[in-house]
């Protein structure tokens, strides 16, 4: 995994959420890709969402790099494992440029950006500020001698003279180079917001005329040759020794993965931890299918079932097929969202769904977040896939709370940081399902897959001796 060549690379960081990070970083990408470079692109922290926009701009998958969730060391491998040598390597940091977990800023866009070695584009929005825009790049550019700057974007200038003034008082007062400028863009925003964050990628229509409005956007604004020069001779960045993800290999399994427009919240390293176990995926659609093929096991990740409710509900084979399946042994791993579909109903916007009723559980959709930031718990009951005692860290993001059922439910996590699915609790155990409201990354839960496949495969082999020889059942 060693990485010998400069691998030029740049982490986009603002001054806070809606900076323009993602605008800045997908159109750097679409506009380096029409030039012909192999473009890489990552995404600070664990979201999803911003996550796919920046697979489709480069054009490959794109990867979470977070360090609370996987450690700096296995940050600093999945980056050394996936960058391109040539690159250019987007790196879309979070929040503000120093925000982290508590006043030391660690986990930080700032502290992933050294970790990488990898300088720093400051995206800086100057909405009705002109001198003070200044102050403000100074104070972040010097905050932290340690780390580097590529140079500044200014972002969402009112006109010509608004751009001359705040650019003048950049150069004036900051060591930094501005590289580009972004006017207020007018006609829509090419990236509309929603609750959990941008409407996604899967749901947003005409993306070719939003990638030409941003490869427009940043060839009329940013100088990207210049950009790449300021890039182009770094050392090569820190690797580990160790495989992302180790195959070992074992009997195939079957495992049905729910991926369409209501559930595609995935981790690529999630989907090839399980491949390198020997699980053979099978991509299914919650919105079409009408029935289950045979499987071992099946995975529901996050996604907006909300959205989706009135589809999901009608939907009333595919969720009988997999209230049946969990009442017969099936092994279901959920995460969020798919907790959401294997309760008996969701309310969303005043309106009662049911869902596939494999949990006893009613959930409702709020107004306001009911779970969000970093989590952590510690496995304390039986369940199909961790070990007692196995401590997990992943996040939480979430709309949807319990409403009913909470007291009849048997969990396996108690949660030691985040809101979990019932006061103090969350790993919702029924049979072989084991569902939550966390999400994980499996470069930082390496016992997930091992733990899954083992069960989907203790599922097929006790299918098998009950099917005897030349006979096949369903799931």
């Amino acid at each position: 995994m060693e990485v010998t060549g400069p691998s030029p690379r740049l982490v986009i960081a603002g001054t806070g959420g809606d900076s323009g990070k993602t605008l800045v970083s997908l159109g750097l990408c679409l506009a380096w890709r029409d030039g012909g470079f192999p473009v890489r692109a990552f995404k600070k922290g664990p979201d999803y969402i911003d996550a796919a926009w920046l697979s489709w701009a480069a054009g490959v998958p794109a990867r979470n790099l977070d360090s609370y969730l996987m450690g700096f060391d296995g940050v600093t491998r999945a980056f050394a494992a996936r960058c391109d040598p040539v690159g250019p390597n987007v790196i879309e940091g979070n929040r503000g440029l120093f925000d982290g977990a508590g006043p030391e800023g660690v986990h930080s866009t700032a502290e992933l950006a050294k970790a990488l070695g990898a300088p720093v584009l400051l995206v800086l929005g100057v909405v009705k500020t002109t001198r003070t825009a200044a102050a403000i790049a100074r104070g972040l550019t010097t905050f932290d001698p340690d780390l580097p700057f590529a140079g500044i974007v200014i972002n969402r200038f009112a006109g010509q003279r608004h751009e001359s003034v705040v650019r003048r008082a950049l150069e004036d007062h900051c060591d930094v180079p501005v590289v580009g400028a972004i006017p207020a863009l007018r006609g829509g925003d090419p990236l509309p917001g929603r609750h959990l964050g941008l409407v996604t990628v899967q749901e947003r229509g005409g993306l070719e005329a939003v990638a030409e409005r941003l490869r427009t956007v940043i060839r009329d604004g940013v100088d990207l040759d210049a950009l790449r020069t300021r890039i182009a001779d770094l050392d090569p960045p820190r690797s580990g020794d160790e495989p992302v993800v180790e195959s070992t290999g074992g009997d195939p399994v079957r495992i049905g993965v729910l991926r369409d427009t209501a559930f595609h919240f995935y981790y690529p390293e999630n989907l090839e931890a399980l491949e390198a176990e020997g699980a053979v995926l099978v991509p299914l659609s919650a919105l079409e299918a009408r029935e289950l093929p045979p499987l071992d096991a099946l995975y529901i990740g996050g996604g907006f079932p909300e959205t989706h409710a009135e589809a999901l509900s009608a939907n009333a084979a595919l969720r009988g097929a997999v209230r049946d399946a969990a009442a017969g042994g099936l092994p279901i791993y959920a995460e969020c969202g798919g907790l959401m579909y294997l309760a008996e109903s969701i309310r969303w916007e005043g309106r009662q769904f049911p869902m596939a009723g494999a949990l006893p559980l009613h959930l409702a959709v709020e107004a306001r977040p009911q779970g969000h930031g970093y989590a952590e718990v510690r496995v304390d009951g039986d369940n199909p896939v961790f070990p007692r005692g196995t401590v997990l860290r992943g996040h939480e993001f979430h709309y949807s709370r319990v409403i009913d059922g909470g007291d009849r439910v048997r969990t396996a996590f108690a949660v030691q940081r985040g809101t979990g699915s019932v006061p103090g609790r969350d790993g919702i155990v029924a049979g072989n399902v084991l569902a939550s409201y966390l999400h994980l990354h499996a470069l930082g839960a390496p016992e997930w897959a091992p733990g899954f496949v083992a069960r989907a495969r203790a599922y097929a082999h006790a299918r098998a001796r009950k099917s005897g020889p030349g006979r096949t059942e369903g799931p």
